[in-house]
């Protein structure tokens, strides 16, 4: 890498951990970053994974020192989360670059869907939750996902959470937490499969890490009317990504 290539994963990292940590999509700037820098595609998805870990710690334990709780019932959600993604990760690692590519694109449809259609807690507030069987098929689902391509599954956690009625600021949180646990099942597949680059993964790590602890302090500070023009902004980046305008 070249200078250059150090300030663009440095800069994209900062602010896709902020997007990444009040909103999600992030990993949609990020894993082309990567791919510019000179990084194969499967690699990319592998070595994006550090900063994820990275950007998730650190405003996990910043929504934790500022006072944001809401992880009581985590582990019915984390289990099925955690399985989905190991089986998620070590299918997508076998797949050759190209391939991945292809089926990174076809993946992209149901999130467009999910992202047009953003979380509206107002309105879900007063529905009952969801059968036990029903949370955990759908989180196993999402880990499934978040362990195979990452990209969108911040997303796909608020619309999960926001159906029970969750206060977006600690959905955030518990956003953070479960992205944070499953990437820690998931990246040991990658680096065992040679799918990461440490060199631009840990300088990209450098800036979601930043990004993730700016996100949380902003999240905290403004509440959910700060939140929510974030969230809109990256579903509409997200659709448009998808519908190939950029």
């Amino acid at each position: 890498m070249d200078g250059i290539d150090v300030a663009v994963l440095l800069g994209g990292g900062f602010v896709a951990g902020i997007v990444n940590t009040m909103a999600g999509g992030g990993s949609l700037l990020t894993v082309p970053l990567l791919v510019l820098a000179g990084v194969p595609g499967n690699v990319a998805n592998g070595s994006n994974r550090v900063g994820v870990l990275s950007q998730s710690a650190f405003a996990a334990g910043t929504f934790r020192r500022l006072g944001v709780g809401g992880l009581g019932g985590l582990p019915r959600i984390l289990v099925p989360a955690i399985a989905g993604s190991v089986v998620g990760s070590v299918l997508v690692s076998r797949l050759a670059d190209g391939t991945f590519e292809r089926v990174f694109g076809f993946v992209m449809i149901p999130i467009l869907v999910l992202s047009l259609r953003r979380p509206r807690v107002e309105a879900l507030a007063d529905r009952p939750q969801w059968p036990p069987w029903l949370t955990v098929l759908v989180f196993f689902a999402i880990g499934l996902y978040g362990g195979a391509f990452q990209a969108g599954v911040g997303l796909m956690l608020i619309v999960a959470l926001s159906r029970a009625g969750v206060d977006l600021v600690v959905a955030n949180n518990i956003k953070v937490v479960i992205v944070a646990v499953f990437t820690c099942f998931a990246l040991p597949v990658f680096v065992l499969n040679g799918q990461v680059d440490w060199v631009p993964a840990l300088t990209l790590a450098a800036g979601l890490a930043l990004g993730g602890w700016t996100g949380a302090h902003i999240t905290v500070a403004g509440g959910e009317k700060v939140v929510r023009p974030v969230l809109t902004v990256a579903v509409l980046a997200l659709a448009g990504h998808l519908l190939g305008l950029y």
